[in-house]
């Protein structure tokens, strides 16, 4: 009875998670409580140096503003993080700004409670959505997929890279191969240059969508370790572009830092996917680790 007990939980783990049917789709979802106004509960799963990942908060966001305006698609969505997030729940209110025929724009608050019971803001978001199905297939870029090994020739967290200092529940929900030129960290001898590349997917096998990528732009390790510094690399604030409905297949992110000052870095994200289109990027702030 356990042998075959196992072999039905390994039969589970082999089907491949859908859009609308996942671990960060049920992780992510919202329930409206009155008009503006949704709970939500925020998984320690998505975790990582006991603070809630900064992208998971972003998706969560962007789920909630996707009910509450009359078009359901990111487009561009910038966030300031006001303080760090814990699991456990919170409230979301959002605030229609302006509707038009092709985009609308509004705002959404997360908030959690202090010990005393007080609200404590901890991110507020201004997006502007649209339909991504409705757009021009015009294009005229000269942005090129960023050039790594293929997939099997990257690591991955069962490679033996070294683990980020403190929790890593995050890495169990995704599934990460990084550019082999990219994680000197890993063995104590980071390159010294602000670029992290890597092979991007959900460890249960979920497509990506437009939700999903605004978790993928702050899902890698931060730059600032291949820059010799280790730690939280809390971000400050977070602006990402949806540029196109991404095809079915892994992506590929490529993140770089080009100035380190004043104890802050930018790390500029661009995400390609199994189509070799240039479907998200962003730009955010955030403060560099002390080590």
């Amino acid at each position: 009875m356990a042998q075959a007990a196992a072999q039905e939980s390994r039969a589970v783990h082999a089907v491949q998670a859908t859009i609308g049917d996942s671990e960060f789709d049920r992780d992510t979802a919202v329930t409206l409580r009155e008009e503006g106004v949704y709970d939500a509960e925020l998984s320690s799963g998505w975790t990582i140096i006991h603070a809630v990942n900064g992208g998971y908060l972003l998706a969560m966001l962007g789920r909630a503003l996707g009910q509450a305006l009359p078009h359901s698609d990111p487009f561009s969505v910038s966030a300031h993080y006001l303080t760090a997030s814990v699991p456990g729940p919170a409230v979301i209110r959002t605030q229609v700004v302006r509707t038009g025929r092709t985009l609308s724009t509004g705002q959404a608050s997360l908030f959690q409670f202090a010990e005393d019971g007080t609200e404590v803001e901890r991110i507020r978001v201004l997006a502007t959505y649209g339909d991504l199905d409705g757009l021009s297939e015009e294009v005229r870029t000269t942005a090129e997929p960023p050039a790594m090994p293929p997939r099997d020739q990257c690591l991955g967290a069962s490679d033996g890279t070294a683990p980020i200092p403190g929790s890593s529940a995050i890495t169990e929900r995704l599934d990460i191969k990084l550019d082999p030129a990219t994680v000197g960290w890993a063995i104590g001898a980071p390159s010294g240059k602000g670029e992290m590349r890597g092979w991007f997917g959900l460890a249960d096998g979920r497509d990506a969508d437009p939700l999903s990528l605004l978790l993928t732009v702050d899902a890698l390790p931060p730059t600032s370790f291949e820059l010799g510094l280790k730690g939280w690399t809390p971000t400050i604030e977070l602006t990402t572009h949806i540029r196109c409905r991404p095809a079915p297949g892994p992506l590929r992110v490529s993140i770089t830092t080009r100035n380190l000052a004043g104890g802050f870095l930018e790390e500029d994200a661009d995400v390609w996917d199994s189509a070799g289109r240039l479907v998200a990027q962003s730009r955010q702030l955030a403060r560099a680790p002390r080590g």
